[in-house]
């Protein structure tokens, strides 16, 4: 019994040692990094660069996704055939004939195979002035994040953690970031390959 005791003691104690050999509260006072960022925060006021200028006669929306609040460019005043409706006076269905001059003749669709997308995927037929998800509900055209946040859900939530994407101005609050249509043209996504920008030799020795 003595014996049990006594091993259970000495295990209690090499525990005890281990635990306040390899604990970082001698360094500095913190038990870990977090503590530290959180103490060295506790007191931070902010920084005293302006995102104003950068941001200076932009139109701009609040929204809020996952829980994260930050502004977004609108894109209705960006659009320069917007409103739809001031030409298309009939509903889309009425219009499909071949009667009627095709419109948007300089779009090309290459965003995904042609069998399973075509214009009204995205586009809603009935209300032109909007766009409309897979089932059917309405999205207005300055939230169109919306809509490719239906496929591409990896991208979307890197975008919203701020990961994906570009800010505009700096990194300092309040995030103002760049939506897909901003970058990406929504009929055509993908960039085109482009060979790296050559170093010209020649210019350099005619400037010495």
């Amino acid at each position: 019994m003595n014996k049990n005791i006594t091993a259970i003691f000495l295990t209690l104690s090499l525990l005890i040692a281990l635990f306040f050999s390899s604990c970082k509260h001698k360094e500095e006072g913190y038990h870990s990094l977090t503590d530290k960022i959180q103490a060295r925060s506790k007191h931070y006021k902010g920084t005293s660069i302006s995102l104003e200028k950068h941001i200076e006669g932009l139109n701009l929306i609040e929204v809020t996704e996952n829980e994260i609040t930050f502004s977004i460019p609108t894109r209705k005043d960006q659009i320069k055939s917007f409103k739809c409706t001031e030409c298309h006076i009939k509903p889309l269905k009425e219009m499909q004939n071949a009667d009627i001059k095709k419109a948007h003749w300089n779009i090309k669709l290459k965003h995904a195979n042609l069998e399973v997308m075509n214009c009204v995927t995205c586009h809603n037929g009935n209300n032109i002035d909007k766009l409309k998800s897979l089932t059917g509900h309405t999205i207005d055209f300055d939230k169109s994040y919306k809509l490719c946040s239906q496929c591409h859900h990896k991208q979307s939530k890197d975008w919203i953690g701020g990961a994906h994407g570009k800010r505009i101005g700096t990194w300092v609050p309040p995030r103002v970031s760049k939506t897909c249509v901003n970058c990406h043209n929504p009929h055509s996504p993908s960039f085109d390959t482009k060979w790296p920008a050559r170093f010209n030799t020649q210019k350099v020795k005619e400037r010495k």
